[in-house]
């Protein structure tokens, strides 16, 4: 019994060490808000919102993406406000146009600017899409079939449809960028992208 209360102890007191060494280990977000900004010293002006957290990146952070429920509503309800949906009710595009900007890794970086073409979407980064491309990465999900396996509902076409334009509608925190939202892609860009997903005859759907 003695024993058994020493390892109880011993427990506890492991757990009492770890939670003060996390705490330790936490950085004063302005210091990192500091040190980021001295990275891009030669940052063009309007780049100087991209160098600084909004409300949801900030939550996310501090809940390192782990956000609890409380928070995670929080943020569903204020991204799904950003989003603009198309004037004509209609969220599917051009899926050849979707798959030109799924290869497309074109935006947003220092050698793009100033900008001398469209965005890309550059989703082969992190999705397998098409059985045809073998380079894709794995930090998402693969999307295979994407649109066969909702069986192509409408109601799936327009959950696509915001999750590309805004993911931390889907998923608070989510690693995916908030494409419409912040302005990477446009609306029909977003809608090509949907049709590569959710068209019967996409390759996407087609397995090929």
């Amino acid at each position: 019994m003695k024993k058994l209360a020493l390892l109880i102890g011993a427990v506890a007191l492991t757990g009492i060490a770890a939670a003060q060494a996390q705490q330790k280990t936490r950085v004063d977000p302005a210091k990192v808000d500091a040190a980021i900004k001295a990275a891009f010293p030669a940052a063009p002006e309007d780049w100087a919102p991209r160098l600084t957290q909004d409300e949801t990146m900030k939550q996310c952070s501090a809940a390192r993406n782990n956000p609890d429920k409380k928070t995670a509503d929080a943020i569903v309800a204020r991204e799904k406000a950003s989003i603009e949906y198309p004037a004509d009710g209609n969220y599917v595009g051009d899926w050849k146009k979707g798959e030109a900007l799924a290869q497309s890794g074109y935006g947003l970086r220092f050698t793009d600017y100033p900008p001398r073409r469209a965005n890309g979407g550059n989703c082969y980064a992190c999705h397998q899409l098409t059985k045809k491309e073998v380079s894709y990465g794995t930090l998402g999900p693969s999307l295979l079939e994407y649109g066969k396996l909702r069986e192509f509902k409408p109601e799936a076409i327009k959950a696509t449809y915001e999750k590309i334009y805004n993911s931390h509608v889907a998923q608070p925190c989510s690693n995916m960028p908030r494409f419409g939202a912040n302005k990477v892609l446009t609306i029909d860009q977003i809608k090509d992208a949907v049709a590569l997903l959710m068209s019967p005859d996409s390759p996407v759907n087609k397995g090929e």
